[in-house]
């Protein structure tokens, strides 16, 4: 543990203090996930050789679905990637209202050098490209002018390529350059956003641009052409989009629901004719989402795309297929966890044996099974509720205060209030039910 940067160490820690899944630093984290390490790495090779990928994820809540996305993302930062993480709601993101999916996209993109925001970065980033592609053609940095006028005449040739599948996209881009150009920010403001999918653009910023209308359902996946086509042309290897939570698909309207399915079907389908070069299309879902009558099987043709089999042991699964499954934690791998965090932690203090000494192996491994205990004996929804404890009520105390003893001074407490909503059901569901936080909650012998 050494070896991690004392930076993606405090990373870590801190949201792990929080009860987050860390952004980054997840490879150290990553128990049980070498089984899919290759077939992953395959497929983002193929996405970066212009091939493109469409993977369903599934596992119950606690699984940790989060955290493999997020594994996934770090892996294809290191390889070049940009990535996005958009989390679908009702609400916020709808999954049948792909331009609102987009905005999310542009919202959440993130690089190896940005951590979020990273549409401005690109796109000044693609131009940068190109100025650089002149010089290398043979224009001199000296000649000002001439430089200029190369730089413009690959931004036009490149543009056309952009333009036969997303013809507004490559207006706004022109439009955005020559309003940087002349220097009006607002104009270079309002197109940004506009490229970004934001609503509300000013008519006189689309007027001036030469664009008629804002985006809508049908152009989202003509922007996505063009983004994934500046990233490529940026020398960035490809867009990996995860699309999270999408099992939320089962608590709407029956009518949205059929639309956001039919939306998921279609993106799919587009993935696989070709029409995405450099997408890595990340989905995940509870089994309910996959299997049941509310979700994927209530629209054949999907149902048919993700048909994979779960019926033999999950020794036997197949990482390459186009659906995998998470076990999740057990209370083995919940303790590996437990020790690889107080390996971490140790490593960042100031007095790294007492840590390791004070919160030794027996230790690590009868917290966990206690925080199991406490949520029903339910090892896989423990993870989150387990590493903030050991974390913020165990190790944080040892390395402030010398005669802090966990073993002697610490009994775990969980409260209802710092429970999800999945981990307060497992915990209602214990041998030992916690108190009643509604009437439903409450039995009656009758």
């Amino acid at each position: 543990m050494s070896t991690i940067s004392n930076r993606r160490r405090q990373d870590v820690v801190n949201a792990l203090r929080r009860g987050t899944v860390p952004q980054q630093g997840l490879d150290v984290l990553a128990v049980g996930l070498d089984r899919f390490q290759e077939a992953i790495d395959l497929e983002l090779d193929t996405a970066a050789k212009g091939g493109a990928v469409f993977k369903a994820v599934r596992g119950e809540y606690g699984a940790g679905k989060t955290f493999f996305t997020r594994w996934v993302v770090e892996r294809a930062k290191r390889l070049g990637f940009a990535a996005s993480e958009i989390q679908v709601s009702e609400t916020e993101t709808p999954l049948h209202k792909l331009e609102t999916v987009y905005r999310r996209l542009s919202e959440n993109l993130s690089t190896g050098e940005v951590a979020q925001g990273a549409m401005r970065d690109v796109v000044d980033g693609w131009f940068h490209v190109l100025t650089e592609d002149a010089v290398a053609a043979g224009t001199t940095r000296d000649d000002a002018v001439g430089l200029e006028a190369a730089t413009d005449h690959l931004v036009e040739a490149r543009l056309r390529k952009v333009a036969e599948t997303a013809p507004t996209f490559a207006i706004a881009m022109r439009g955005y350059r020559q309003a940087q150009a002349a220097g009006d920010v607002p104009q270079a403001e309002g197109l940004l956003a506009w490229l970004g999918g934001q609503p509300n653009v000013a008519a006189s910023v689309r007027r001036r641009a030469g664009l008629r209308s804002e985006l809508d359902h049908f152009g989202a996946l003509g922007f996505l052409q063009g983004l994934l086509t500046v990233l490529r042309d940026s020398d960035y290897k490809g867009l990996v989009l995860v699309l999270d939570e999408v099992e939320t698909l089962q608590r709407v309207r029956s009518d949205v629901r059929e639309k956001s399915l039919n939306a998921l079907r279609q993106l799919i389908d587009e993935v696989d004719s070709g029409r995405f070069p450099g997408l890595y299309l990340v989905v995940t879902g509870t089994p309910a989402f996959f299997d049941g009558q509310q979700g994927v099987q209530r629209l054949p043709p999907l149902a048919q795309r993700l048909a994979t089999d779960f019926t033999t042991d999950v020794r036997w699964d197949n990482p390459r297929a186009v659906q995998i499954r998470l076990p999740g934690f057990t209370q083995e791998s919940l303790r590996e966890l437990g020790l690889r965090v107080r390996d971490i932690y140790a490593a960042g203090s100031t007095a790294p044996e007492r840590i390791t000494a004070v919160v030794d192996d027996a230790y690590v491994e009868e917290l966990a099974a206690a925080v199991a205990g406490e949520l029903g004996g339910r090892a896989g929804v423990a993870p989150r509720v387990y590493l903030k404890k050991l974390v913020g009520d165990v190790l944080d105390r040892v390395d402030q205060f010398p005669d802090f003893d966990p073993h002697r001074h610490y009994a775990l407490t969980i409260r209802d209030d710092e429970l999800t909503a999945t981990e307060a059901e497992a915990a209602r569901r214990g041998e030992h039910p916690r108190r009643a936080t509604s009437v439903d909650d409450i039995e009656l012998d009758v």
